[in-house]
């Protein structure tokens, strides 16, 4: 089985080493673990690599070097899959990095890692195509649009929504909501028909709803 080729990007020393050996008992080959921006930019100019994952802040400034540099490739390699790790809960970044429309991106908050599976699943997911949002940015945004054009949709719409911001497929969400698939894809088809999103593929599409809900 190909094992996926992956950067990392942490400036902490102990979680970089930390994140190293857990892909790798995972399945998966880190090709580079880097520190600092310059080094990143560069290993990110591989192109054996595969896929990213990237602490937002780090040196020189400890500002946004990590983000940067994600938007940067997907800039030079449209798609290429990264997740983005972060401290803090920041909606500007989480738009910032799925303006692109493309999918294969994901941003999760560093606790998010102390859940192995969770982790692993979620990079898996963007590696697949997919968008995958924490659940406090999902959270924090609900919070936030409570006035907003959404509210078109129903109260059942808006939850399967936040679980597809999630990056949670269609059977994901119809195991979290205790209803069936064939429920949830029903769902999906008025979402998308609500938020006037052109006919596309499904996975294109979901990526064009997560956008409207972070109020593209």
């Amino acid at each position: 089985m190909h094992a996926l080729r992956v950067v990392l990007a942490e400036d902490h020393a102990l979680l970089r080493a930390g994140l190293t050996q857990l892909l790798e008992a995972k399945g998966f080959e880190v090709i580079a673990a880097v520190d600092n921006l310059a080094d990143l930019e560069r290993a990110l100019t591989d192109p054996t690599a595969e896929a990213a994952v990237v602490d937002v802040r780090m040196p020189p400034s400890f500002t946004d070097e990590g983000l940067r540099a994600a938007i940067g490739v997907r800039t030079l390699r449209p798609g290429f899959p990264v997740l983005v790790l972060s401290q803090y809960v920041e909606q500007l970044y989480a738009r910032e990095l799925l303006a692109s429309g493309e999918g294969a991106v994901g941003y999760l908050l560093k606790d998010r890692v102390s859940d192995v599976a969770e982790f692993v699943d979620a990079l898996h997911r963007v590696a697949d195509g997919g968008t995958v949002l924490d659940p406090s940015v999902v959270a924090a945004v609900l919070e936030r649009r409570r006035d907003s054009p959404l509210e078109r949709l129903t109260e059942r719409e808006r939850e399967v929504l936040a679980l597809m911001a999630e990056g949670r497929a269609n059977a994901g969400i119809a195991a979290a909501l205790v209803v069936t698939e064939k429920a949830v894809a029903k769902h999906i088809n008025s979402i998308f028909a609500k938020l006037d999103l052109p006919t596309d593929t499904d996975d294109h599409r979901r990526v064009r709803a997560v956008l409207a809900y972070l109020n593209f």
